[in-house]
């Protein structure tokens, strides 16, 4: 599976490039997960995405550009307070929901008159998009490079671990550390008069009223398809519990400042909200990795990143 990784320099984001422009499929690290990515005009290499992971056709992808000069390619009628989001937290763990343009297909919106656009903040992730900017592209479409309702990565051994067997000669996976955010980015629907938070992440609801003026809709049921919005995701193999005492033999994820009991298996102890974020994923697949059956997670407190996280490790214990 190793033939597929590189580490990045110069020479790799030419290969990455070439390899996208060719039809290829190259997962690469952005500041919250890392992405399998594909030419967002190339509607066989988007395809191959989907059978990568193993994805519903009609479950959106996010297109990723260099800048927030790229939303105007993918969108029309982009609502004032969407321009001030994207010039206050682009790039970053960010993606506007807006009506489509005519260059984003029905393959890449899932049938959807809507599209999902970010400008990841990470420098091997800035790097390929403009290189591939550069050789004519209009953007990467890029969902979490990991088979459909599992964890996503948030390594690039994770990603080979989760992907290897299904890649092909010509595909890479940039190795650019581990991420960030740890959790995906914050969706935002701009396509009513007011902006309206489909995903929680990184960019919360009071960073997105203080850039806006604008009092934020937290969707109840989500009309717009997105990723990351099935009630069940994010789930490893063991069973994830929330909020109950571990015994013996089962992981456990807390804040450090809540102690394990005898026997418990500590996978994990942040001291901070950011840390829980950035080593949530990499905690539920260890606990996959030691054959673990149940995992349970003490959830985090209050607003912030802890809503994102919460809203991730409900979804986790839906299972798959």
């Amino acid at each position: 599976m190793s033939q597929f990784l590189s580490k990045c320099d110069t020479s790799a984001i030419g290969d990455a490039t070439a390899a996208l422009i060719n039809g290829g499929l190259v997962a690469f690290p952005t500041e919250t997960v890392y992405g399998l990515g594909a030419d967002a005009c190339n509607e066989m290499a988007v395809a191959r995405i989907y059978s990568v992971k193993g994805r519903p056709a009609d479950h959106p992808l996010i297109v990723h550009v260099a800048s927030m000069e790229g939303l105007g390619d993918w969108a029309h009628d982009v609502p004032g307070y969407a321009i001030s989001l994207a010039r206050d937290f682009w790039p970053g763990p960010m993606t506007l929901i807006v009506k489509r343009s005519g260059l984003a297909g029905d393959f890449v919106t899932g049938g959807q008159n809507t599209v999902g656009v970010r400008v990841p903040n990470h420098p091997v992730a800035l790097g390929l998009l403009e290189a591939f900017e550069l050789a004519g592209g209009k953007g990467v479409a890029a969902p979490s490079a990991n088979r459909f309702g599992n964890v996503s990565p948030t390594t690039a051994r994770a990603v080979t671990d989760e992907l290897g067997d299904f890649l092909e000669d010509g595909d890479l996976i940039l190795d650019g550390g581990p991420c960030d955010v740890g959790v995906e980015s914050t969706i935002i629907d701009c396509t009513g008069d007011a902006p309206k938070i489909l995903r929680p992440g990184a960019i919360t609801e009071e960073m997105i009223k203080g850039s806006t003026g604008l009092d934020v809709l937290v969707a109840n049921g989500v009309a717009i398809r997105v990723s990351g919005s099935l009630e069940s995701h994010y789930s490893p193999l063991a069973k994830v519990v929330l909020d109950q005492s571990p015994l013996a033999g089962q992981g456990f994820i807390a804040m450090a400042d809540i102690a394990s009991g005898a026997g418990v298996i500590r996978l994990a102890a942040p001291s901070t909200h950011d840390e829980f974020a950035r080593i949530l994923y990499s905690a539920l697949r260890a606990a996959d990795e030691q054959g673990l059956n149940t995992v349970v997670v003490a959830q985090p407190a209050g607003n912030g990143i802890a809503i994102a996280i919460r809203d991730r490790l409900q979804r986790a214990s839906r299972g798959h």
